[in-house]
């Protein structure tokens, strides 16, 4: 009886011990651009930054949400977003933001925009509403398709 007293009360110490072991991941907020220095400029998880830029520079907001898993994703940020015409025009008219939709503030814009797969392009005005979006993997042309599109809805 007295061993197995004993084993949950070290299995109970391990328990609380790991438990304490982990910190709480805050987000990490960073402006990069896709993989170059060519690419899209991003912010990346703060979707709250974004939106004031949008106020301030009266521009809309691209928005990617995408998941570290998502091939297609991954070949979006490899081909579409580092397109040299695609980055000058991105850059030029849009605040962009990507945001993982299964981290930090991403869950809330994937249910917010009723997002249902990967990777999914949105486009939004200064306040957060929906101007234009699409869903999968797309290429430079259709992307500045897209955004011209975007923009004649909004003026």
């Amino acid at each position: 009886m007295n061993k197995i007293k004993y084993g949950l009360l070290a299995l109970s110490i391990v328990a609380i011990a790991s438990a304490f072991a982990f910190k709480a991941a805050k987000p990490e907020v960073k402006t990069t651009t896709a993989t170059t220095d060519k690419g899209i400029t991003f912010i990346e998880q703060d979707w709250s930054k974004a939106l004031q830029d949008a106020k301030t520079n009266k521009k809309l907001v691209f928005l990617d949400i995408y998941a570290t898993w998502c091939g297609p994703c991954k070949m979006l940020k490899k081909n579409t977003f580092t397109d040299e015409s695609a980055a000058k025009f991105f850059n030029e008219n849009f605040i962009n933001v990507s945001v993982d939709g299964e981290k930090g503030v991403g869950p809330e814009l994937a249910a917010r925009y009723k997002i249902v797969g990967y990777p999914s392009l949105i486009i939004t005005d200064a306040d957060g509403n929906v101007v234009l979006q699409t869903a999968g993997y797309v290429d430079a042309a259709y992307l500045i398709n897209f955004a011209k599109e975007a923009l004649k809805r909004k003026s």
